[in-house]
């Protein structure tokens, strides 16, 4: 175990006190929440997961933002946006140029978070500790061009805190000191650690049905507490597809969110590359690159299949 820490990047880099002190201000106040546990105030933190989880991070952030795999009104993009400031993952400038940065150079010199440089690292050291990254780092901006023309996303990711601090205020006005608990502080570190578990887990446990040449991985039980986040490989092999979960045992709440705006006509151009055959992988980080068979977005009415 003492090899194992040895090893980790998180202990060879100063410490971000900024971040670090948030952090652990918001565990110390998730464990505070156990005792003032009420159902109501435990549905309001699972309401506010979704929010801030799905629409906000995966639909958002992720799947909209990062990899625009279908296309929105303003109103509704700039909407998912806010809702990902809920996650305490910083703005969109910041989250998309980390993620683009890291399938630029996944496992390799210049990714954020591999587990490469240990598990720590990957899971949560990259942000505690090390040169602090955020929106005006000069290393992120080329990463997002399409985002630092916009004047919305430039704003909000000044401001990202400023949604979250809002629900809080709400919250500790109509329900009391047990919904801020729960609704901000339990939901806030839970949703944390399942989003750092895409970085972490799934670069170090579970299968491969693609030959990536990284370590991505697929991983259901990551995809239930990430709303389809954790079909990682899969991901990894096809980046700008909206629907990360290929076979229909393949839990995705994020595409059935996708769907169903598309359904409302509030989604179109979603980009569904081919697949090639499924298979699993069967070497682990093979080097050999992942050639989709077509990139050619699947028509509307053929979502279902």
């Amino acid at each position: 175990m003492t090899n194992i820490f040895k090893r980790d990047k998180t202990f060879t880099r100063p410490v971000n006190w900024i971040t670090s002190s948030f952090m652990v201000a918001f565990h110390i106040g998730a464990v505070a929440a156990l005792f003032m546990f009420g159902w109501k105030p435990l549905l309001v933190a699972v309401f506010l997961w979704w929010v801030a989880g799905s629409l906000g991070i995966g639909m958002g952030y992720h799947r909209l933002l990062t990899h625009r795999g279908y296309k929105t009104p303003k109103w509704v993009e700039y909407f998912l946006t806010t809702c990902g400031t809920l996650a305490l993952e910083g703005g969109p400038i910041f989250w998309v140029a980390t993620h683009r940065m890291h399938h630029q150079n996944t496992d390799k010199e210049g990714d954020p978070h591999s587990p490469q440089d240990g598990g720590l690292w990957a899971h949560m050291g990259w942000i505690l500790t090390g040169k602090a990254m955020h929106n005006k780092l000069d290393s992120l901006l080329p990463y997002v061009p399409d985002l630092r023309k916009d004047k919305f996303h430039s704003w909000i990711s000044e401001w990202h805190w400023v949604p979250l601090t809002t629900v809080g205020v709400l919250l500790l006005v109509v329900g009391g000191w047990p919904y801020v608990m729960w609704g901000i502080f339990v939901r806030t570190v839970f949703g944390l650690h399942s989003t750092w578990l895409v970085n972490s887990a799934t670069h170090m446990w579970g299968s491969q049905r693609f030959l990536t040449g990284d370590t991505s991985t697929n991983s259901f039980w990551v995809a239930i507490l990430t709303f389809g986040e954790g079909w990682h490989n899969n991901h990894h092999a096809l980046p700008q597809s909206a629907r990360h979960g290929f076979a229909w045992y393949e839990v995705d709440p994020n595409w059935y969110g996708i769907r169903t705006l598309c359904a409302l006509g509030l989604a179109w151009d979603i980009s569904l590359p081919k697949l090639p055959k499924f298979g699993n992988a069967k070497e682990t980080n093979t080097a050999l690159p992942f050639h989709p068979v077509g990139n050619e977005p699947v028509a509307q009415e053929a979502l279902g299949d």
